[in-house]
């Protein structure tokens, strides 16, 4: 299909690319880099959307994402709606139709509103539908009143992705500013995310015939986009628009079209030091009768649809203005062989510098226009000059620009000020309520001249008009052509009492919706203080509210694998894990550990099983780096620990250590661990991985708020060391062939001890703990030295057979020693006495966290869960976790839980903990596991399946 309305040359589209696309149910064809909007000017189809209220003809009035008329909704694998046809980039085989018509935008059943528009102003339903039941109009006002459906399905390819990522300086936009702020702190060395809204880098440079240094614009921007690329620390992204600022410098960005073919679009959580908004400026309406008829555009967005993308919007264009900029726009047009009918100037005196832009043709000063002829498209505009002449001047299109507002939606999202500049008639960013600098057009510099050295452009001029106020005025002059919200909206608000400029965006709906006030607000704002007689700083702006543009729920919701919500913390085996195959776990705070290292033909049962036998008849060895570790300094240390523990800690000597359980107000397990002293004032207290945050929490509270008398620091110290566990009867056979001069016999180095010394030839700190049942040794490194570590244990144990041992075979090995596990037997139900850990709660101190609780539970005489072990009757039966446990039959009362079921290699069968009522007494019967459709028997023992006497690990 030809594009009859296009340049056969020029523009940044690729005309070797042709792309097929649909509208309507009609075939069009454009380029490579058009966008829908584009494409649609270049086929010549000038009636694209019917408007939201009154179902009036609009056309194309943008050309970036501040289009209030073409709302489209695209079909197809890419089903989504509400997007403004400007945004949109052409791919080959889109679809998209027009919103909120029916049946077409050529011909509209809705358009019988045009002829009611009298009798349904703003407001009208709030009055007119009162009676006798709102919820009785209710469906079909919200009906009529929708844009685009909801899509039916999810995308059939590709998934949305949230991100997480934090930055020195983040920047909103990469146009002139932008670009040039980033490359300064790219080249400090500074942490820059840079992201912009366009599908390419530069902004309003490249709409624009603009030169630097005497050289094309562009070619700056070429030059500092590839510079960026070869950045390290420049995290750069395209068709990405910064769409909220929340506190904390917490920005969200919406990337479209990521690199990645899988990824639909992507939302990234991006906290930065500081945030540098470079959002340009938007193009502001003139107001007059009929300025929303198809062929009304935006003088900018005219230039940019001539000198991007090679359109010719029209053959016969009347430029309408108050400001300077409009001068630029003729100067391209007629460059491009477009026949420029007159410019028609508000002002009384048009600059002498805007004249010779444009020599030779027909400017009227002191003129507006007050009215457009035609209907689905200009035919002509009547220029009405201050006297009181009028002329009709025929045209196809109408070109007007009424100023410019600095894009302030992310400024004003941050809490920062606005303030009214009479100068450029605009707000403009003021006092920063965070760490965020304004910069460029966004700041009011709107010539290029301004922003970068050696630029060259036109000083920016304006002599405001907030409308078009003749006598005998007809027809609507709409103020916000998105919502149609026109000056006798906004004049019968303020007639009702509405005259907050809050209410009148609520009563009119001006400024709302997709809109947010991008073309619209600031005309609002000067009808108002024009009816009010005030001074548009004391009208004030509405609040703009986050998205600044249409966000999909998909990209909001996004799935969070992998890092993308959290950033995973990693130890330095990491990475050695995932090369040798581990099944990678997410643990407590976040860290990434190894589950099971599956060889060659394993399930997660196989594996298990082997790693289980290497620690039990031979030796293996696991990262316990992530275990939580708090180091606590001070002169009340000892009587802090006997207060949170419940067992003494304070006769503990230097170089020895002890198992405590913290416990709760109300007497219940917070958490268990083991406590080392260092020396006289220096202790080590270790917690498991999952409660580390919350145990630190817990003391700082207690200090805080309980015992701030109390001298006491604590350090976390979790990241500062790192620790290789080998286990297994070989363990020390290991330890001897790394080399130690640390004396690793029984005497002088008992279990619940440690060492400090060198392995390996490594400064470490070694401790003889076991959270396996098997002789134990936790080698302790600086982090810088733990992969190396790690490579040593792995070739010095390979003639013992050492083997990586995950999570998963470390949990079978707690339950095969009775070893209790947090989220299994410590379920908030059960106390220590409950566990058979009576042993561990202190007789002889007066007092500790949780003890009068637990006295108060132990003197009602009621029955409780305590416990046990269970063997089922069919050793190869696995019982399910969480499994209710009866006497007999289904129909009895529930007595207990499984808490953990295991295959145990040193028993040969599935072997299991339970939690029972008089669980104690009850050693040797046998309990029935309920599930849905089975019933199985299991013998109640000692929660205890190897070694109960604990002769292996203090060997």
């Amino acid at each position: 299909m030809t594009q009859s309305n296009r340049h056969a040359s020029g523009g940044r589209i690729d005309r070797g690319q042709p792309l097929r696309f649909t509208f309507n149910g009609k075939s069009y064809e454009g380029f490579e880099g058009d966008t829908l909007a584009s494409a649609l000017l270049a086929n010549g189809v000038r009636v694209t959307a019917r408007s939201f209220k009154y179902h009036r003809p609009r056309g194309i009035v943008g050309h970036g994402p501040e289009e209030p008329a073409t709302l489209v909704e695209l079909e197809g694998e890419d089903a989504s709606g509400n997007l403004p046809a400007t945004t949109i980039p052409l791919r080959e085989g889109l679809r998209a139709r027009s919103v909120n018509c029916w049946p077409s935008p050529e011909f509209d059943l809705g358009g019988v509103n045009q002829l009611l528009g009298r009798f349904i102003p703003a407001g009208f339903y709030y009055k007119t539908f009162k009676w006798p039941n709102w919820h009785l109009f209710e469906p079909s006002i919200r009906k009529a009143a929708g844009l685009a459906a909801a899509p039916d399905k999810p995308p059939s390819s590709g998934h949305f992705e949230a991100r997480h990522a934090h930055t020195d300086v983040l920047i909103a936009g990469a146009g002139p500013a932008g670009l040039q702020v980033a490359l300064e702190a790219g080249r400090a060395g500074k942490r820059v995310f840079l992201a912009d809204e366009g599908t390419e880098a530069g902004g309003s440079l490249l709409n624009r015939n603009l030169t630097i240094n005497g050289q094309p614009a562009m070619g700056w921007v070429d030059d500092a986009v590839q510079e960026l690329r070869e950045m390290a620390n420049v995290t750069h992204l395209q068709n990405a628009t910064v769409w909220a600022y929340r506190e904390h410098n917490l920005l969200i960005v919406n990337e479209r079209n990521p690199e990645q073919d899988s990824i639909i679009e992507r939302s990234w959580r991006v906290r930065a030091g500081e945030v540098v908004i470079a959002t340009g400026a938007t193009e502001r309406a003139m107001v007059f009768s009929n300025n929303d008829r198809p062929g009304v555009m935006l003088a900018s967005s005219v230039q940019a649809y001539v000198n991007r993308w090679g359109v010719i919007p029209g053959k016969r264009l009347v430029l309408f203005t108050n400001n300077n900029s409009v001068y630029a726009v003729a100067s391209d047009l007629v460059a491009n062989g477009i026949r420029v009918e007159a410019i028609l100037d508000s002002r009384a005196t048009v600059p002498q510098a805007a004249l010779d832009m444009v020599p030779g043709l027909s400017v009227h000063a002191s003129t507006v226009v007050g009215d457009v002829r035609g209907h689905k498209g200009v035919k002509a505009a009547k220029a009405v000059s201050a006297t009181g002449v009028e002329s009709w001047i025929e045209c196809d299109v109408l070109a007007h620009s009424g100023g410019w507002n600095p894009t302030v939606h992310l400024w004003s999202q941050s809490r920062s000020s606005l303030q009214f500049d009479e100068r450029l008639a605009a707000f403009l960013p003021d006092q920063a309520a965070q760490n965020c600098t304004a910069i460029g057009a966004a700041a009011g510099h709107l010539a290029l001249d301004q922003i970068i050295e050696g630029g060259e452009d036109l000083a920016y001029e304006i002599e405001p008009l907030w409308r078009v106020d003749l006598p005998d005025q007809r027809g609507k002059a709409f103020l916000d052509i998105q919502n149609d919200v026109s000056v006798s909206d906004v004049h019968l608000a303020l007639r009702e009492g509405y005259d907050n400029v809050e209410h009148v965006k609520r009563y009119t709906t001006g400024g709302m919706g997709i809109d947010q006030g991008k073309t619209g607000n600031i005309n609002i704002i000067g009808t108002v203080a024009m009816q009010k007689g005030v001074p548009l700083q004391e009208v004030g702006t509405t609040t703009f509210r986050s998205p600044y543009t249409p966000v999909s729920f998909g990209a909001i919701g996004g799935l969070r694998e992998g890092s993308v919500l959290f950033p995973y913390r990693h130890t330095p085996v990491t990475q050695w894990n995932e090369d040798n195959g581990a099944v990678m776990y997410e643990a407590g705070a976040r860290w990434r550990r190894p589950g099971y290292f599956p060889e060659q033909g394993e399930g997660l049962q196989e594996a298990v099983n082997r790693e289980c036998r290497a620690v039990r008849e031979g030796v293996g060895v696991y990262d316990g780096s992530p275990l939580g570790t708090f180091e606590l300094k001070g002169r009340d240390v000892p009587q802090f620990l006997d207060f949170i523990y419940s067992n003494v800690m304070s006769s503990l000597t230097p170089g020895n250590g002890r198992y405590g359980l913290m416990l709760s107000d109300d007497g219940l397990i917070l958490d268990d661990g083991v406590v080392f002293r260092l020396d006289d004032h220096r202790w080590l207290v270790s917690t498991s991985t999952g409660h580390a945050d919350a145990m630190n929490q817990h003391m700082e509270k207690l200090l805080q708020t309980e015992f701030p008398d109390w001298q006491v620091m604590i350090t976390t110290v979790t990241s500062q060391w790192n620790n290789a566990t080998i286990c297994g009867p070989r363990a020390r056979d290991v330890m001897q062939a790394l080399g130690t001069d640390i004396d690793l016999s029984p005497e002088a180095f008992p279990f619940m001890s440690f060492r400090d010394g060198t392995v390996a030839g490594f400064p470490a700190r070694v401790v003889r703990v076991s959270f396996t049942g098997e002789l134990s040794f936790e080698v302790n490194v600086a982090p810088r030295h733990m992969a190396a570590l790690w490579d040593k244990v792995l070739e010095a144990g390979e003639p013992f057979g050492v083997l990586p041992v995950g999570s998963e075979s470390s949990h079978v090995l707690r339950v095969e020693k009775g070893f209790l596990s947090l989220g299994h037997e410590v379920d908030g139900t059960a106390d220590a006495y409950d566990l058979g850990m009576g042993w561990v709660m202190s007789k002889k101190k007066t007092d500790y966290l949780g003890k009068r609780s637990i006295l108060l539970r132990r003197e009602g005489a009621s029955t409780r869960r305590e416990l046990v072990g269970i063997l089922p009757d069919d050793p190869n039966k696995q019982v399910p976790e969480g499994a209710p446990l009866t006497p007999g039959g289904r129909k009895e009362a529930t007595e207990g839980l499984v808490t953990a079921c295991v295959w145990s290699v040193v028993n040969d069968r599935w072997v299991g903990l339970a939690l029972l009522q008089g669980g104690y007494g009850r050693h040797g019967e046998t309990a029935h596991v309920r599930l849905k459709d089975e019933v199985i028997p299991v013998k109640i023992t000692k929660p205890v399946f190897h070694d109960p006497d604990g002769n292996l690990l203090r060997s």
